[in-house]
């Protein structure tokens, strides 16, 4: 098994169950999204594994600005384009806050969808 390989499969070994636990709420699923398959609430993505085996979640910009200047996550580049809501936060030392930031990626994208 390759590294990235690992990562991924350590990356999932988290995220499954907590994913599992919001696959129990209505309006809840899960579809691609970037080449992987995202948390979907009412058919929006607010959470899923990056292919490089760090948690993505989409939460407010301005909490996405005080993550980054925490040191705890990475704003998405896609294309060079610096995503304003969209974090990844490593499988390291962030990976223990990852139930917690679904949580709000869950809240922000629940309350903004209809």
């Amino acid at each position: 098994m390759t590294k990235d390989a690992e990562t991924l499969e350590r990356a999932h070994a988290i995220f499954d169950p907590i994913a599992e636990r919001y696959l129990e709420r209505p309006d809840v699923d899960i579809g691609p999204m970037f080449g992987s398959q995202g948390l979907r609430v009412r058919g929006k993505v607010f959470a899923f594994v990056g292919h490089l085996g760090g948690l993505v979640v989409k939460v407010p910009e301005s909490r996405a600005t005080e993550l980054v200047e925490e040191g705890v996550a990475e704003r998405m580049v896609i294309r060079e384009r610096t995503m304003r809501e969209w974090l990844t936060i490593g499988i390291g030392a962030g990976a223990q806050r990852w139930d917690g930031l679904l949580g709000e990626a869950f809240a922000y994208l629940d309350e903004s969808t209809p």
